[in-house]
């Protein structure tokens, strides 16, 4: 099955006081790149979130934000540092005497210290909110899932549109390079022609060893055979439940040579414009597979 790389899913869930927050957003890249950012505090579950996150996403750069809302009593409390404060009026009265100012330090002074007053850590908030955290990432990490599957649906439908066209343009291709000998006879024998104007015959044998010469150098008889093997494996990988998007990409390169190849072999007008718009509509899809995980 088919997974576009672009998808976006966010969600909250609430437990009694607290609250997580998860967001996902998730773009194209060759391999899984992952970005985090977390409420303070957090930092500990970085590789527990990662590893939560792998487990359900191959590739693709993946954006995640979490915050955590805790109303309770332990995360509403502040710790003051006593040692701090005593060391900053010791040093304020030192310079005070020192210098023969006048003035009081009043408790504006100390509040305006960084650090003298703040939020009390607790270091069991991280392990006792993931529960809740990973239960809330994995259910973004599924909704996130399933729109990348909706937009992979899309994908394999356009692709299957454009592989049923480039197939049928193979078998113009195919057809129009049918009796090849006979043509370059004929043309060869035409040019002998009007060349000598009738005034020289040459050996039929020799014109049909000349013809048969210049069909073996325009034969893409074995080009058209990989093609078409391509085209059923591209197919075969469409279907699968895999990852696709390596598989993919790399049939499509092959897909190119083949037609590369035919294009510089074959001599025919014709053969040479629907080899070109065949390599027009691959480039279409070369470029929706860059989408595909």
């Amino acid at each position: 099955m088919l997974k576009s790389m672009t998808a976006y899913a966010c969600m909250e869930k609430s437990d009694q006081a607290l609250t997580v927050g998860v967001e996902a957003r998730a773009y194209n890249s060759r391999h899984l790149d992952i970005a985090l950012r977390l409420s303070s505090g957090y930092a500990s579950l970085e590789e527990r979130i990662k590893a939560q996150i792998a487990a359900k996403v191959v590739r693709g750069r993946i954006e995640i934000r979490i915050w955590v809302k805790d109303a309770s009593e332990k995360a509403s409390a502040f710790e003051v540092d006593a040692a701090k404060a005593r060391a900053f009026c010791q040093a304020a009265c030192a310079l005070k005497t020192e210098l023969k100012l006048s003035g009081d330090l009043s408790l504006e002074h100390l509040l305006a210290l960084p650090g003298v007053i703040q939020a009390a850590e607790n270091s069991q908030a991280a392990d006792m909110h993931w529960p809740l955290m990973a239960d809330c990432l994995d259910r973004v990490l599924d909704n996130l899932d399933s729109m990348r599957r909706r937009e992979g649906d899309h994908l394999r439908c356009d692709f299957i549109q454009r592989l049923d066209w480039i197939e049928s343009q193979l078998k113009v291709i195919e057809a129009s390079s049918e009796g090849l000998l006979t043509q370059y006879r004929d043309r060869l024998q035409a040019r002998i022609e009007v060349l000598t104007q009738g005034v020289i015959t040459l050996d039929p044998m020799r014109i049909a060893q000349e013809a048969a010469l210049m069909a073996d150098r325009s034969d893409i008889s074995e080009e058209i055979v990989r093609a078409k093997s391509h085209i059923a494996q591209f197919r075969s990988v469409l279907n699968g439940e895999e990852p696709a998007g390596r598989k993919l990409n790399f049939l499509l390169q092959e897909f190119n040579r083949e037609f590369n190849t035919m294009g510089s072999k074959t001599g025919q007008a014709a053969v040479s414009h629907t080899i070109v718009a065949v390599k027009a509509e691959l480039e279409k899809m070369r470029e929706q597979v860059q989408n595909i995980e």
